[in-house]
């Protein structure tokens, strides 16, 4: 599974962002692609081994469980501060974002929206990630600046028809 996500997002990235010959942009796909898939296949293995491990010594499953094997889980694997770490647990943060916003509603925490929050959601975080990318850039992840720079930057100057269909950077072979 690891490979299925990550493969095509770093080959998508490497080629748009990074520098270096051919067999350097393979071999920094063939890594990230190993780091996601054997992280993955790590957590699953830790967290399924202190799931059962828990339920045999309690003689059941409880809720609590599963927290607390993936905190264990988490922290061994995904404990690390690397590129492909950061943004497992961005892309999770997100999604767990909209979850707990879902179960507030569904448990009367927080009354059902009138209207679909999402527009307002939307203009906040767009509003707040181009905020930082103005007046804050190096607070930001570094793939997110990189991203933002070819959009907004880079963007400001055009030469040809190159420029919008390859990429909007020279280098100094051009």
């Amino acid at each position: 599974y690891g490979a299925k996500i990550r493969a095509p997002h770093a080959l998508v990235m490497t080629f748009l962002f990074k520098s270096g010959s051919l067999r350097e942009k393979l071999k920094s796909i063939a890594q990230a692609t190993y780091t996601h898939s054997r992280n993955l296949a790590f957590f699953v293995f830790t967290y399924k081994g202190l799931m059962a491990l828990q339920s045999r010594l309690q003689g059941k499953k409880i809720p609590f469980h599963s927290f607390f094997a993936a905190c264990i889980g988490g922290w061994l694997v995904f404990g690390e501060n690397n590129p492909i770490n950061s943004q497992i647990i961005m892309y999770l943060l997100s999604r767990i974002l909209f979850g707990l916003s879902r179960l507030a509603v569904e448990k009367g925490y927080v009354p059902q929206p009138k209207q679909d929050p999402f527009p307002l959601v939307a203009a906040l975080i767009w509003g707040t990630v181009l905020w930082l990318f103005e007046y804050h850039r190096q607070t930001l992840q570094p793939s997110l600046q990189s991203s933002m720079t070819y959009l907004y930057d880079d963007s400001n100057v055009w030469h040809d028809i190159s420029d919008f269909l390859i990429y909007n950077k020279r280098t100094d072979s051009k």
